[in-house]
């Protein structure tokens, strides 16, 4: 057995050609492995089978943060030079927490004009300034934008008109197209404030959704904001040395209901994500053991050795080597059985990362396979 306190333990070879590129046609047609967290065996499956997986008073917890369009392109006011950069929040006093990309050396007190692009090169409708405030670790910065918001208008209106949508690097160089702006999103999605999709829900359609409530499943939400961690490799060589990133994500009285009430009846809680993993098992933390409504900042880096207070099952999308989230599902799951299941994966051509393939995890064996 490897050290599992080392990052490399944590990585596996992956032929670029799987790594998707573009989502499936229909969001629930997408390919399903089912793996059994306690014996490591899989089944295959296509997405929209989920409901043969699941049974009465099961719960699906699902993360209901939206994606706002935080990609943002500009000019240098000083030198006229390109510059790019991420929206990453909101800060409590109007000023934005920003990923900064430029050439140059930014500094204090200078500007950069923001536009939308143009597909046809005429002048954006939208343009607007930002002042560079506070320089952070890692291309971080606080600014202040320079805008007046007209009556009714919100700052996610607001990056509507200047942003885009903010690919991860792996797909197309992070270029997005038009169906991205849809495709890269939950169709459950609806509280602004994410800088990356919390990929396990992209392959929910609302019809499959309804399809659970009539097949007596419940459905939960909570908010998990997910961040600028999504896109930072591990740095560090032993797990117990990495600093987690901080995600704001909350957990409210309403869910809990739902929640329990389902544990009451005899229900699996079950993860749409592992965002909605860590938003559970933090709300949980922050009650000794017990789950209760919660909002706040997570730190939680979840690891092999954590006990789990809630979670027993989980959905999830195929995550990249030696990355936290994979670390979590070696938690969740059994590192051997992930490992391994992955492999499977690899030699079945399941397609890779934000717009791949699933796995649902599992106590026990699924339901066999139907057939004609």
């Amino acid at each position: 057995m490897p050290d599992l306190n080392l990052i490399e333990s944590y990585d596996y070879k992956l032929p670029e050609e799987l790594i998707a590129q573009s989502p499936a046609d229909q969001r629930d047609q997408s390919r399903l492995m089912l793996l059994d967290r306690e014996t490591g065996s899989v089944q295959h499956r296509q997405f929209f089978n989920l409901i043969d997986s699941l049974k009465p008073h099961d719960c699906l917890v699902l993360n209901q943060t939206r994606v706002v369009p935080a990609r943002l392109r500009g000019l240098r006011d000083i030198t006229g030079g390109k510059w790019e950069g991420l929206f990453l929040s909101l800060q409590a006093d109007g000023n934005w927490e920003i990923l900064s990309k430029t050439r140059g050396k930014l500094q204090p007190g200078e500007n950069v004009t923001i536009q939308a692009q143009t597909d046809d090169g005429s002048e954006p409708a939208r343009k607007i300034q930002i002042e560079f405030i506070e320089r952070g670790e890692q291309g971080r910065w606080i600014v202040r934008p320079v805008v007046e918001l007209s009556e009714g208008e919100s700052i996610w209106d607001l990056l509507e008109q200047i942003g885009s949508v903010p690919l991860p690097p792996y797909i197309r160089h992070g270029e997005a197209n038009a169906e991205d702006a849809q495709r890269y999103q939950s169709v459950y999605a609806s509280v602004p404030g994410a800088a990356a999709a919390p990929t396990a829900g992209l392959h929910f359609s609302k019809e499959l959704l309804e399809k659970c409530k009539q097949a007596e499943v419940s459905i939960a939400y909570v908010t998990l904001h997910v961040g600028l961690g999504t896109f930072r490799p591990v740095s560090v060589s032993k797990l117990d040395e990495h600093e987690m990133h901080s995600e704001w994500c909350e957990v409210d009285a309403a869910a809990v209901e739902i929640i329990q009430q389902s544990q009451k009846q005899g229900g699996r809680v079950i993860a749409v994500g592992t965002t909605t993993v860590r938003t559970l098992e933090s709300a949980a933390r922050a009650g000794d053991g017990e789950l209760k409504s919660w909002e706040g900042d997570s730190t939680l880096f979840i690891r092999p050795g954590f006990k789990f207070r809630v979670v027993e099952g989980l959905i999830t999308n195929y995550h990249l080597p030696q990355s936290t989230l994979l670390v979590l599902l070696s938690a969740f799951a059994g590192y051997e059985n992930v490992m391994n299941a992955y492999q499977i994966a690899i030699e079945e051509k399941y397609r890779f990362f934000s717009y791949g393939d699933a796995m649902l995890v599992l106590p026990g064996n699924p339901a066999p396979e139907k057939t004609e």
